[in-house]
């Protein structure tokens, strides 16, 4: 990995962090880049004291984006960080940026006295899952979810009357 640096996002990341989240395929609309409600989201979101989020930048852009939060769980006095989102441009992906950000949670982790860190990925998502064990991570159950709004599809598009 060369010229890539692991720094907190600012408000002006949102653009790219919301482009990483469109490759990805999470569920964010293209045009959320622009939309003054999510940058305003965006800006309070890395700014509360339980959240981390990361870029990797080179040169030219922001290459990839890591989002954590610390929460508290009830058998353990010490906090979890729960990684929500690590997503690596395609273009740069395999050249350490992954591992990078990843890192650097696990550094900010451990200096916040996290007993543990967690993370979601999908089954089939195997280069994924593969970089993950690589990384020392175990695969540790199932994942379930159960939607509560109905005009949300499943990759978070607007779900489909087919009435």
């Amino acid at each position: 990995m060369t010229d890539v640096t692991i720094r907190m996002a600012v408000p002006a990341d949102w653009a790219a962090v919301a482009g990483l989240l469109v490759e990805l395929g999470r569920g964010v609309a293209a045009g959320t880049a622009d939309d003054p409600t999510h940058q305003l989201q965006f800006a309070g979101h890395i700014r509360r004291i339980d959240n981390v989020t990361l870029v990797a930048i080179d040169a030219l852009d922001v290459l990839g984006a890591i989002d954590m939060e610390y929460h508290q769980r009830l058998g353990d006095h010490r906090p979890q960080a729960r990684v929500n989102d690590l997503i690596v441009t395609g273009r740069a992906r395999g050249r350490g940026v992954g591992h990078a950000l990843l890192s650097r949670a696990e550094e900010l982790a451990r200096r916040r006295g996290c007993f543990r860190m967690a993370l979601v990925t999908a089954a089939w998502r195997d280069a994924t899952i593969a970089f993950y064990e690589r990384a020392g991570w175990q695969n540790y159950g199932e994942w379930f979810v159960k939607p509560l709004a109905n005009d949300i599809g499943p990759g978070g598009e607007p779900a489909r009357d087919d009435n």
